[in-house]
């Protein structure tokens, strides 16, 4: 891999921001479905603050006129037609070579002024993530069940994996190369942001957060996002993956229930067997051992 352009590190505000913008490749990468009223204004709105970056729009099979519009906006517009965000975001991370990547949704819900402050943080800090804490300006911006499934997946990664992030589930993140190049996609759908942080996490990588405006969608955009269906595939995710990078503690901890079960249900077997010398209740007995060899397993 080659080495890319050194980057300054001063923090003298918007000048060293700019200054960094014009140092660096940049790639915003927007994955689209259906986002035929919003489009328009994500490309123009990045094209705004990061004239000189390339942003690329790939459609997943939208059946509205998305691709008409990120092309009149000015996007490279490009197409995958495997469904479901995960399966995009890998391809763009295949397909696009630049220094730093901008990943943003096509909704026009996040903060495109935002995007030169994410981006010196993960300059000058020297990290390889950076997430955006949304901070929503509108009442109809972030649904309550949105929210409090964000903060409940977010505390069970806390709970799993230590320390995490404020928005787990942001949809607007800057990465280094060196992220976007070794990070193995696994996921289809909106796991994709799950998966990103918990590869952050599992790797020890120096990520960070940046507190950005989160707006309510423009009319006639609408969400892909299925509060419960998502959220239990996100869930799943979390704990594929747990199992995956903590093997010991998963199966040990499942291991070490049922033990317990099976104990629970054998003291009062034992205790009949040794004052009668019987063993009346023969069915919890196979059962307890059932469990404690299941839990050897």
């Amino acid at each position: 891999m080659g080495r890319g352009p050194m980057l300054p590190t001063d923090d003298t505000g918007a000048d060293s921001r700019a200054e960094i913008a014009r140092a660096a490749r940049i790639a915003i990468l927007v994955p689209c479905y259906n986002e035929e009223a919003a489009i328009g204004k994500v490309v123009a709105d990045f094209r705004a603050v990061l004239p000189d970056a390339g942003i690329y729009v790939y459609d997943n099979n939208s059946t509205d006129r998305t691709v008409e519009a990120a092309t009149t906006a000015g996007a490279v517009v490009r197409r995958e037609l495997h469904q479901g965000k995960g399966r995009v975001v890998r391809r763009m991370f295949t397909d696009i070579d630049a220094d730093i990547y901008v990943l943003v949704d096509g909704d026009a819900t996040y903060d495109a002024p935002s995007a030169p402050a994410m981006i010196a943080c993960l300059v000058q800090d020297r990290l390889d993530m950076v997430c955006a804490i949304r901070v929503d300006r509108e009442e109809a911006a972030y649904r309550r069940g949105h929210r409090f499934g964000n903060r409940l997946l977010t505390g069970f990664v806390a709970m799993v994996f230590g320390e995490t992030f404020t928005d787990m589930l942001s949809g607007y993140r800057v990465f280094t190369r060196r992220f976007v190049k070794s990070f193995p996609v696994l996921s289809g759908g909106f796991e994709i942001e799950t998966e990103l942080t918990i590869h952050a996490l599992e790797l020890e990588l120096p990520v960070g957060e940046v507190k950005t405006p989160y707006y309510s969608r423009p009319e006639g955009s609408a969400s892909k996002l299925n509060t419960w269906r998502d959220g239990f595939r996100i869930l799943r995710t979390i704990v594929k993956l747990y199992r995956s990078e903590r093997p010991l503690s998963f199966f040990g901890a499942m291991g070490t229930s049922l033990a317990i079960m099976s104990i629970g249900l054998a003291i009062p077997i034992v205790v009949t067997y040794f004052r009668e010398g019987l063993v009346p209740r023969l069915p919890t007995a196979v059962l307890s051992t059932g469990l404690i060899v299941l839990g050897a397993f």
